[in-house]
C-alpha cells in the first residue's frame, strides 16, 4: 500500500496556481547597469570641466564687447552697447550681415536640393560608374579649398561674376556638395524601397511618390545636411576674401577682418563682431538640435 501510494504520488499533478501572474521586472541591460553604478560625481565633474572650457572663450569675448574700452574689470558692469554701434553702423556690419544671411541662406537651398537629387540617383538607381563617381565624391573631400582659389578665380572673371555673391553662392555649394550627396544617399538608403513601390502600386508617379512617402522621412537628415551648409558658408572666410573687395559686398568673416590693423586692434569692436557672427549660428542650432542629433544617431528610418 504505501509502495501504491508513492507511486501514486510520483506521478501527482502539482496545482497551478489561479489568478494572475505578478509582473515581472524588466531587466536592465549590462551596459545601463554598469552606468547606474558609477557616482555621479565622476560623470557631472568632467561634463562642467568640459563645459566651463567651452564657455569661458565666450564670457571673454561678451565682456570685451560689453564693458567700456579700457576697462579691466572681469564683470561687464558699468554696461555698454557702444562697441555694437560701432561695427553695426560705422563699420558697415549692417551690410556684412545681409550679405553674409543670403549667402547662408542661398548656399543652404541649393545645396540641399542638388544633394537631394544626387543622393536619390545613387541610392535608387544601378548605372555602370556608380562605384566609380562615389569613389569621386569621397576623394574631393582631400582637396583643401585654397588650392581651387585661383581657377574659380579665372572662371567668375570671364564670366563676369567678381564682386558678386552669386560667386560665393556656387563655390559654396560646389565643395559643399560631394559630403552632402553621400550623406543623403546613405538616409534615402534607409528608407524601405517597398513604401515607394506601394505607392506606385497605388498609382502615384516616382517624383509623387518621393515627395509623398520618402521626403516626409529625410527631414532629419535634410535638417542635418542643411544646417552644416549654412554654417560652412557663413564662417567660411576664403572665398568671400577671394572673390568679393567691393565694401558693400562683403561678408562678417572679411568684415571682421578688417578690424584687425596693423598696428593696433580694436578689441571691444572686434568682440562686438564676433557675437554679432556668432548669435544667428547659436539661435539655428538651438532650434533645430533635436533634428540634427536624431538626423546623425538614428537616421531617416527607424524600426
Amino acid at each position: 500500500m504505501t509502495a501504491q501510494l508513492a507511486e501514486k504520488g510520483t506521478h501527482a499533478r502539482v496545482p497551478t496556481p489561479r489568478g494572475p501572474l505578478p509582473p515581472s521586472r524588466p531587466r536592465t541591460p549590462k551596459r545601463e547597469r554598469a552606468f547606474d553604478d558609477v557616482p555621479r560625481w565622476q560623470i557631472y565633474v568632467p561634463l562642467g570641466l568640459y563645459l566651463l572650457f567651452t564657455l569661458v572663450p565666450f564670457y571673454w569675448m561678451l565682456l570685451f564687447a560689453l564693458r567700456p574700452a579700457g576697462s579691466t574689470s572681469l564683470v561687464p558692469w558699468p554696461m555698454t552697447f557702444a562697441h555694437f554701434d560701432k561695427v553695426w553702423n560705422e563699420r558697415s556690419f549692417g551690410v556684412f550681415f545681409q550679405n553674409s544671411m543670403l549667402v547662408g541662406v542661398a548656399t543652404l537651398v541649393t545645396t540641399t536640393l542638388v544633394a537631394l537629387a544626387g543622393g536619390y540617383a545613387l541610392a535608387r538607381f544601378d548605372f555602370r560608374i556608380k562605384n566609380g563617381f562615389m569613389l569621386a565624391l569621397l576623394c574631393s573631400q582631400f582637396i583643401p579649398g585654397a588650392l581651387m582659389l585661383v581657377p574659380l578665380f579665372e572662371i567668375f572673371r570671364e564670366l563676369r561674376m567678381i564682386n558678386s555673391l552669386g560667386s560665393v553662392i556656387i563655390a559654396e555649394t560646389v565643395f559643399q556638395l560631394p559630403l552632402s550627396i553621400i550623406l543623403i544617399s546613405g538616409f534615402i538608403k534607409n528608407v524601405p524601397v517597398s513604401l515607394e513601390e506601394a505607392a506606385w502600386v497605388d498609382g502615384c508617379s516616382r517624383f509623387r511618390a518621393f515627395r509623398a512617402v520618402v521626403l516626409p522621412l529625410l527631414r532629419p537628415g535634410l535638417i542635418a545636411v542643411g544646417s552644416f551648409a549654412f554654417v560652412h558658408s557663413w564662417n567660411h572666410f576664403l572665398f568671400a576674401l577671394m572673390f568679393l573687395s567691393r565694401q558693400d559686398r562683403q561678408t562678417i568673416p572679411v568684415g571682421l577682418n578688417t578690424l584687425i590693423g596693423s598696428d593696433s586692434v580694436d578689441l571691444g569692436a572686434l568682440a562686438a563682431g564676433g557675437v554679432v557672427a556668432a548669435v544667428p549660428v547659436v539661435i539655428v542650432f538651438a532650434f533645430i538640435q533635436k533634428w540634427l542629433i536624431t538626423g546623425f544617431s538614428a537616421g531617416a528610418v527607424k524600426g
